[in-house]
């Protein structure tokens, strides 16, 4: 979806100020240079505090003070959290889930398939729809919040499920007891009025056809609410859903409750909700990441429809940083920017969650570089809007596979996202811009990319197979890890050679695994005079010139080791260990016009990170002379022109040299404040951020060209545009 300015903006909740302020917001927010606010979705308690009794006051009292300041909306269906009527009305809409039932008072503790919920939530939907049509600055709607299954197993939900089974297996008992094994344990079915309880079952098919289940009932619900809004909708307005990620206190992975490829299908424009550690724990990776899934959705760019300003404890950016993370998005290829939320709350459990403003409602610090960010916008937004990236190596995602190992665990070793972000991480500080792609729905994209990797791609069909197959024959390059096709899509342990399918075309095979106690990794003999192994194993390799054995700090493989067994694959290295010396730990293999490499374990990073290197070389990717901590990003924008993107997350000034064609700077994390911006600063403060600035610019040219040095200092970025 083309879009003709950034948005940039916070989620406003008139219903929760302690004050009538509206008025005052909405001017700050003006002078911030925002345009665009987020409303309505948590608040259905307030637009119907009784069954059929409704109260748009502060819907209108938004939506006409937002059109009266110029700003945009984006208005959110308020489904995710219930009110206390409905939960009274029907009690068991507070879903049962594996833990038990719930209780009221959390958000998201409601039965998605529970038919009167879904009657309810229609009439809310459809009621707020009627009051925002007559306002022409609504933007687009964004369907519930962070939506999920929320792990429902009410009745409702496991009568569906298996109902969805018999389906799924034709009505064939025996066609479902052997896919899934259920002679195990006395597990098998015979009628269909046994079918068990799911939340008691051992049998990881089972179990994991029920997680997908879930996934279809997200996936259902949010296509349901996008039938009911577009009824309402304009042409020009669009649909959205804020997706968010695996969390392990911020955004960390791959969501596993929700396949967001097949959610977003309906969807107009895909957003998400990235949030990160910040100050001295600001590294861009959950931005990057975060922005990669988001733009593989709906291949475009995307929305970030939450991010944090102040955002939880410790979170509070370091001067500068708020600007440096803005950036950040818009170099992924978000076209929009918003806070969650616009005012820090002053009661219930988010209220340490601050926003942009702190409790005191003033301008503060966090305020004025929101300010510096809304001039920043406004001024190169046309150029910076609708960033395309160009990258030519992708990692295959798959929630298939994310469920596998919830189910079959690596003992005290790394979960699904661990190895995602493993490779995702390493490719990140080496500069290596990637795609994500869906391993299973977008197979026919594979031959767009130079590299593909699979991490712990533990769950494929033949038709995946075949795909990797034939990419490899046609000159592709593929990286697989270890716990990469073992088995089906119902997680039946295939029974034949590993990785199944794809010996032929890694030379290799395997058939025993242990735990990684104190092993290293060093080259296969007949990679001694090879420069590429050395190279990956140098560093790490246990033996030292005396034949000692060096700290245990070169123990660079950890938690998981498959013996892999050659066949027409050549060893690149060997477990250094005194018992499993001979076996392969790392093996590259000619396959028609193409090479693939296999990793039987979990690495160091800087082992990894030699490895990309040597794939990258063999595919024809280029790589940055810089590393991280200063990142590089590129992308083509609307005028096509190439847009050049340089972050320094540290403390420490970096500098690299530019090589290519003259580019002209478009902006620097240290230029002189616009004068529009100046209003919103005062004091000292003012004059030191003008003083560094005019410092730096005096020593930056205006034209760059080939070989000039580029010099960022502590969390600095730099944009420039090819001329």
């Amino acid at each position: 979806m083309k879009m003709n300015k950034l948005l940039y903006g916070a989620a406003y909740y008139d219903e929760y100020l302690p004050t009538d302020r509206i008025e005052t917001d909405m001017e700050m927010m003006k002078k911030a240079g925002m345009n665009v606010i987020r409303i309505a979705e948590s608040t259905w308690s307030t637009w119907e505090p009784q069954d059929g009794v409704f109260d748009f006051t502060h819907l209108h009292r938004m939506l006409s003070c937002s059109k009266k300041h110029g700003m945009q909306v984006i208005v959110g269906t308020p489904t995710y959290a219930v009110p206390t009527w409905l939960a009274r009305k029907y009690p068991d809409i507070i879903t049962e889930t594996h833990g038990g039932p719930g209780r009221y008072g959390h958000r998201q503790n409601m039965d998605i398939a529970h038919p009167m919920y879904l009657k309810h939530a229609e009439r809310i939907i459809r009621r707020l729809m009627e009051e925002v049509q007559p306002y022409d600055h609504v933007i687009g709607f964004q369907l519930d919040n962070e939506t999920k299954s929320y792990d429902t197993c009410s009745a409702y939900a496991q009568e569906q499920f298996a109902d969805y089974v018999r389906a799924l297996f034709h009505d064939d008992l025996t066609l479902l007891n052997e896919a899934w094994g259920l002679d195990y344990w006395s597990n098998r079915i015979n009628t269909w009025e046994d079918f068990p309880d799911v939340r008691g079952t051992i049998n990881a098919s089972l179990g994991a056809a029920y997680h997908k289940f879930q996934q279809n009932l997200v996936s259902e619900f949010l296509a349901w609410q996008c039938a009911i809004v577009q009824e309402y909708a304009r042409p020009d307005q669009f649909i959205t859903q804020n997706f968010d990620y695996d969390w392990r206190g911020f955004s960390f992975g791959l969501q596993p409750e929700v396949n967001q490829w097949e959610a977003a299908g309906p969807l107009t424009i895909a957003g998400c909700d990235i949030y990160h550690p910040s100050a001295q724990d600001l590294t861009g990776k959950e931005i990057a990441f975060g922005g990669a899934i988001a733009r593989s959705l709906k291949k475009d760019n995307y929305l970030v429809l939450e991010t944090e300003a102040q955002g939880n404890h410790g979170w509070l950016p370091y001067p500068g940083q708020l600007r440096l993370q803005a950036f950040s998005h818009l170099a992924n290829g978000a076209n929009c920017v918003e806070y969650w939320h616009w005012h820090s709350i002053h009661n219930a459990i988010e209220s340490y969650w601050k926003g942009v403003l702190s409790h005191n409602l003033k301008e503060n610090a966090t305020y004025r570089e929101t300010c510096r960010i809304g001039a920043d916008f406004a001024k190169h937004g046309t150029h910076l809007v609708n960033l395309k990236k160009h990258s030519k190596v992708a990692i295959l995602l798959d929630n298939v596979s994310l469920d596998a190992l919830q189910w079959f665990p690596i003992k005290d070793g790394p979960a699904y996202n661990d190895v995602f972000r493993w490779v995702f991480d390493a490719l990140y500080e080496m500069n290596i811009e990637c795609d994500i792609l869906s391993a299973e729905r977008d197979i026919d994209l594979f031959s767009q990319y130079k590299l593909l990797i699979a991490p712990a791609l533990y769950s494929v069909s033949d038709t995946l197979t075949d795909a990797l197959k034939n990419y490899v024959q046609g000159g592709g390059v593929l990286l697989s890890t270890f716990k990469t096709a073992v088995a089906d899509r119902m997680l039946k342990i295939y029974h034949d050679d590993l990785p199944h399918g794809l010996t032929d075309v890694f030379g290799m095979t395997y058939d025993q695994f242990t735990d990684a106690v104190q092993v290293g990794l060093r080259p296969a003999p007949e990679m001694q005079t090879k420069s590429h192994a050395a190279d990956m194993t140098n560093s790490v390799n246990l033996r030292t010139a005396a034949g000692q054995e060096p700290p245990e700090a070169n123990h660079c493989v950890h938690s998981w080791m498959e013996l892999l067994l050659p066949d027409t694959a050549e060893p690149l290295a060997l477990y250094d260990h005194p018992h499993w010396g001979d076996c392969a730990a790392l093996t590259g293999n000619r396959f028609g016009q193409g090479y693939a490499a296999y990793l039987g374990c979990y690495t160091d990073g800087d082992v990894l990170k030699k490895l990309l290197a040597f794939l990258c070389d063999k595919a024809g990717v280029s790589r940055e002379e810089a590393v991280y901590p200063l990142i590089v990003k590129r992308g083509t924008n609307g005028l096509q022109k190439e847009i050049i993107y340089y972050f320094n997350y540290s403390e420490e000034p970096q500098e690299t040299v530019y090589h290519g064609p003259y580019a002209r700077m478009l902006l620097s994390g240290h230029e002189p404040l616009p004068s529009n911006g100046d209003a919103a600063l005062s004091g000292e403060s003012t004059s030191a951020v003008r003083t560094a600035a005019a410092s730096c610019i005096e020593n930056t040219t205006a034209v760059i060209k080939e070989g000039d040095l580029l010099s960022l200092s502590r969390w600095d970025f730099l944009i420039l545009e090819e001329m």
